[in-house]
């Protein structure tokens, strides 16, 4: 086999590339910033009991820079309360299609809507089409059109 197709440089095969910082502000809700702290905590324990060298060990210090990052960068928003007037972060929104389907979102920050159902985060299409809608708005989102019938928080 010619040199020309291995690589020499190839470096350590267990380096675990850094998790992306998304450049958007990072807002939270109370029990999303919550979860964020309970992550680099769950984090910190693993590390104390992994081998400094093993995969799982490199893997845990990637993770717990991403969420100290995180939570470095954490914006909290939080809402008096009482009812929501209008879709923004932090609302619970209840919407209704065409069809009579109902289904409820959350609008939360971009780690708390992470493979949570239910949730989504603020930046995400549907969150910013349903951002300053009221009860009883009719709005277009990539989905397509959808009524808001309760807000909550």
């Amino acid at each position: 086999m010619s040199r020309a197709f291995i690589k020499e440089d190839a470096g350590d095969s267990d380096e675990w590339p850094e998790r992306h910082q998304s450049a958007s502000p990072n807002y939270v809700t109370r029990a999303g910033l919550e979860a964020l702290r309970r992550r680099a905590e769950e984090l910190k324990a693993r590390l104390e009991g992994a081998p400094p060298d093993s995969a799982a060990a490199r893997e845990a210090r990637r993770d717990l820079r991403y969420f100290t990052g995180r939570i470095a960068s954490a914006i909290l928003v939080e809402h008096p309360p009482g009812p929501a007037a209008e879709a923004r972060f932090g609302a619970i929104v209840e919407l209704g299609r065409d069809d009579g389907s109902v289904f409820c979102v959350a609008i939360v920050g971009q780690d708390e809507a992470e493979g949570a159902p239910g949730k989504i985060a603020w930046d995400s299409p549907l969150a910013l089409a349903l951002m300053g809608a009221k009860e009883g708005d009719r709005v277009e989102t990539p989905e397509g059109a959808v009524s808001v019938l309760k807000l909550s928080r």
